[in-house]
């Protein structure tokens, strides 16, 4: 399935996928499909920035290919290894065939044995993949540095196989929830788009896209409710996911109201820190008040 050329047109698809993107991403996004830059989410926790690559991979049948990253991830486990057991088992077979040393080196590395990781998986599916480079903020220098050279040219280089040239650029997302400061090389080569809290009505529009069974007056009342605790000091306060996780649960239990006690029973569902319960606990009635 092609991707549309206009802004209106990609809304709708991603609506279509369930995901509501406002003008500006929608836009964002376009640019980066039509272009072939890699686009750089940065927000919140739990606005959706992940989503958007899930979604466009499930929309325009592409294949999605997540790289997590983490403190300490190398190149090697984000880009190719090789299969070290299979490699073993054929050291016997051609031990046991006297084969030459030579022979040996050149049926060890070869492509059977080479194991591809997201980032070289990417690169062979070209257009036909969704790259999703998760969380980058949680790599290190050396790894950021590795992957602003990588998409620039998208071509991997195995020493004992050769070059591999991506057919054309997959679609890159990279995401980052700011626990540190990307350089601003990598951000120059990516498109940029910041995901913050969406309005009110807007909220309420994405929960009952995601959780139809959902009515609209207790998805209201469950938005109003979620505004308020963004309002409070707190150290992870709720997302777009976490409110549509408490009108999930509300709906499962059979609760069309959210009043302080429905709240209280549910509040696992919106608030995923310890300390953070004991300050909505004490601001109860106030976050439930009119809701």
């Amino acid at each position: 399935m092609d991707y549309p050329d206009t802004v209106a047109g990609l809304t709708g698809s991603l609506r279509d996928g369930g995901y509501l993107a406002d003008r500006g991403l929608a836009t964002a996004l376009l640019v980066a499909l039509s272009l072939h830059r890699p686009i750089l989410l940065e927000g919140e926790v739990g606005v959706g920035k992940t989503e958007v690559a899930r979604t466009i991979a499930a929309v325009f049948e592409r294949r999605l290919i997540r790289l997590q990253c983490y403190e300490g991830i190398d190149t090697a486990q984000a880009l190719y290894e090789w299969d070290y057991a299979r490699q073993l088992l054929q050291i016997r077979a051609l031990q046991d065939r006297e084969a030459a040393a030579d022979a040996v080196v050149e049926q060890l590395f070869g492509p059977k044995f080479l194991l591809e990781r997201p980032l070289l998986a990417a690169v062979r599916a070209g257009d036909r993949a969704v790259l999703l480079v998760d969380e980058i903020d949680r790599a290190d220098d050396e790894f950021e540095a590795f992957l602003l050279e990588l998409l620039s040219d998208f071509q991997v280089t195995v020493p004992e196989v050769g070059t591999i040239v991506a057919p054309s650029p997959p679609l890159v997302v990279l995401t980052s929830n700011r626990t540190r400061e990307l350089h601003d090389a990598l951000k120059r080569r990516c498109l940029y788009h910041w995901l913050g809290y969406p309005p009110a009505e807007r909220e309420v529009e994405i929960v009952l896209v995601r959780e139809p069974g959902v009515s609209a007056a207790l998805a209201r009342k469950v938005v109003a409710a979620v505004q308020r605790l963004r309002e409070l000091d707190l150290a992870k306060p709720p997302g777009v996911a976490e409110t549509i996780d408490w009108a999930r649960m509300l709906r499962f239990l059979g609760e069309d109201e959210l009043d302080e006690r429905s709240a209280a029973d549910t509040l696992g569902a919106v608030v995923k820190d310890r300390d953070d319960l004991d300050v909505v606990r004490e601001h109860l009635a106030e976050v439930t008040s009119g809701a």
